[in-house]
């Protein structure tokens, strides 16, 4: 009984110090002309918890219209990353799209589950640099209104989810002299593991219909009935 027990508390302990435990994400995303890269690291207990994701995009292909992006991963002090090429085509948009749909038909509240978890992810320290022109000056300005109109908006969005630790970092540099096209965002993103526990149990609990049928293939395998045999 006794050992059932400590058991028991061990368990406890254990469950309570992975809700606790608050996850960091550092996003990092440069733009250059043809040149694009992100850069995503997760963080957990001081760094002795780390996973780095590198996506530089390297062409379009010309008989799909897919972006092909070499995807680096590398989990902890691993010194190789592994290394995969993939496509992104209008077909990956549509399904998770559709997908998107699915789930609004078979949670209930789903909005409001995802609103209230994001309102415990804070987001901090953001920059975002912009250098952008055309030889036509009269272009350019007008190309650094539009982009100061899409910056403010997107912030917008950002801050009526989001807890916005701090004053976000932008600028916008209109070039007259030679064409250019160059951003650099970076932020940081926290929460706390059992802040998503908490809205997956959510998912669960006010999961509504049969088993959903979705078409990306991150999702698919959800949708298989395990229960029948091959």
């Amino acid at each position: 009984m006794k050992w059932l027990l400590l058991c028991l508390i061990i368990l406890l302990l254990l469950f309570s110090l992975i809700a606790i435990t608050k996850i960091t994400i550092l996003i990092n995303y440069h733009h250059s002309q043809d040149d694009d890269r992100l850069d995503v690291k997760i963080k957990a207990w001081f760094g002795l918890i780390k996973y780095k994701i590198s996506v530089p995009i390297i062409k379009i292909d010309d008989d799909s219209a897919a972006i092909v992006y070499e995807q680096k991963t590398q989990a902890g002090e691993q010194v190789e990353p592994e290394q995969k090429k993939k496509k992104f085509s209008a077909k990956d948009l549509i399904q998770g799209i559709e997908d998107t749909k699915t789930l609004l038909k078979h949670v209930v509240s789903l909005h409001k589950i995802v609103r209230n978890f994001l309102r415990k992810v804070s987001i901090k320290d953001i920059k975002w640099q912009s250098v952008i022109g055309i030889s036509d000056a009269a272009i350019t300005g007008t190309l650094t209104g539009g982009l100061w109109a899409v910056k403010g908006g997107l912030l917008g969005v950002l801050s009526n989810y989001f807890r916005m630790k701090n004053m976000p970092e932008l600028s916008i540099t209109p070039s007259f002299l030679r064409p250019v096209s160059q951003t650099r965002f970076q932020c940081m993103i926290q929460f706390r593991i059992g802040y998503a526990m908490l809205a997956g149990i959510k998912l669960v609990k006010y999961w509504k219909g049969g088993r959903p049928k979705f078409q990306s293939n991150h999702l698919k395998i959800l949708s298989k009935d395990k229960s029948k045999s091959v």
